[in-house]
């Protein structure tokens, strides 16, 4: 949805409208722009201590969240995640002839890395929460 400033001739378009689960007291935020080369997997299965928002710059994205299908984002959506104890599958480039550019906003707990990867055990006793994958 798009809306005229009454103060100006700015234009302000809302693309995402969330209610994250949690945010850590005393957050930490950081924003970073995330650039995968051609076909990267991106990072390995991880989590964050907290919510993180993003908006896809540039290319497509293979978005999977424990418990959710994987999708593509395509550039000029947004996208999020709740953080915590879900875990965050991949965030791949899904094309292999392009860099695909995103910056998240990530809101984590104070003292603690924003991102942590998930060891293999972890992932073989959650296998059951992982979505099928499409084909």
């Amino acid at each position: 949805m798009s809306t005229a400033s009454p103060l100006s001739n700015t234009v302000l378009t809302s693309l995402l409208c969330e209610r994250p689960p949690f945010v850590p007291d005393g957050a930490e935020v950081m924003t970073m722009m995330v650039e995968l080369p051609p076909g990267d997997p991106g990072t390995p299965p991880h989590r964050h201590s907290g919510p993180v928002f993003g908006y896809m710059l540039e290319g497509e994205m293979i978005f999977e969240l424990e418990g959710e299908p994987e999708r593509v984002i395509r550039a000029g959506e947004a996208f999020w995640e709740p953080g915590g104890d879900v875990i965050h599958y991949q965030a791949a480039n899904n094309l292999a002839d392009a860099w695909s550019r995103f910056v998240v906003v990530m809101m984590g707990v104070p003292g603690e890395p924003m991102l942590t990867l998930v060891p293999e055990d972890e992932l073989e006793r959650r296998r059951g929460r992982r979505a099928p994958r499409r084909s």
